[in-house]
């Protein structure tokens, strides 16, 4: 057995404004992938994820709602018998690697499930994300249902609201200097404590302030920006959003990286933002010249994700 392949994501904008409502954008990232297999000698990875499956059905089993219902027989015979998800996508590192998992598992077991080929109305749309969310808080304790959506869909998500989602179309990409990539700090984050840590800070009235202002207002230009292509006032707006995010999202920036990021301020290199919760894993970039930003960045690992 073998299932259908599942992507990881990358959350262009949005990380932590999608909580408190702004907007997001988010495209899959077909780099790393994973999909359901069975083996009979489970070692390893295989058999933790196995044992992982194993709690996830019974997360589910127990689940009281009327937004899903799953084929929990089948399920529960599958994991006895082996099964376990076979991912490249590296955990913990902001790229959706429960989101995927998720995905498959709603793919394969959902009673009455969406699929991909259906007219997807704003209402279906909205219907999978909270059933995503509700599936993969069992990882992340509270989830916006995001990152399972785009990878269930493959396709790229404009998030406008928590109740208002589409499916959004990219510029195709060029063959120019400019590009979107991955940095990677080498350190594996956890999404509910940088959570945590980001509800407490919204307690203060400064904090929130700077959300609902500030931060937003910067991200949705970034967005509107991106979606249109205009690229010169796109990275102006970047620089504004690293700006804004080393000022005031220190503690999800790893130490080490405290000084890389004001490099890129300081010589418009590149634009370091967050990737997904922070505190490690991946940390997204902007360049208007990929060259330029790999001299800049060369003791670091880059990853290309997207060419303007």
């Amino acid at each position: 057995m073998k299932g259908p392949l599942f992507y990881a994501k990358i959350l262009l904008f949005g990380e932590y404004g999608i909580i408190k409502d702004s907007k997001g954008l988010a495209i899959p990232y077909n780099a790393y992938r994973g999909a359901l297999k069975t083996s009979e000698s489970l070692i390893g990875k295989s058999l933790e994820s196995n044992q992982n499956l194993d709690r996830f059905y019974k997360y589910l089993a127990a689940l009281q709602t009327d937004l899903v219902s799953f084929n929990l027989v089948s399920f529960k015979k599958d994991v006895e018998n082996g099964m376990y998800f076979d991912s490249s996508i590296p955990q913990g590192y902001g790229v959706g690697s429960s989101g995927a998992l998720v995905a498959s598992i709603y793919d394969k077991y959902a009673a009455n499930k969406t699929t991909v080929l259906e007219n997807l109305t704003r209402d279906k749309l909205l219907n999978l994300k909270a059933i995503f969310a509700l599936m993969e808080s069992f990882f992340h304790g509270k989830s916006s249902g995001l990152d399972p959506l785009n990878s269930y869909l493959s396709l790229p998500i404009l998030i406008n609201s928590k109740d208002h989602v589409e499916p959004a179309g990219i510029p195709s990409q060029k063959e120019g200097k400019g590009a979107v990539f991955l940095l990677d700090s080498e350190q594996v984050g956890e999404t509910e404590p940088m959570v945590n840590i980001f509800m407490n800070k919204m307690k203060n009235e400064g904090f929130r302030k700077m959300i609902s202002e500030e931060f937003s207002a910067t991200t949705d230009a970034c967005i509107e920006d991106f979606l249109q292509g205009n690229v010169k006032s796109l990275f102006g707006n970047v620089k504004s959003l690293s700006k804004i995010v080393l000022t005031n999202f220190k503690p999800m920036i790893p130490d080490a990286f405290h000084k890389v990021w004001e490099k890129g301020i300081a010589t418009n290199d590149y634009y370091l933002k967050l990737c997904g919760s922070g505190g490690g894993g991946y940390i997204l970039g902007f360049t208007e010249d990929f060259s330029k930003a790999q001299k800049s960045l060369k003791d670091y690992k880059l990853e290309l994700v997207y060419r303007f």
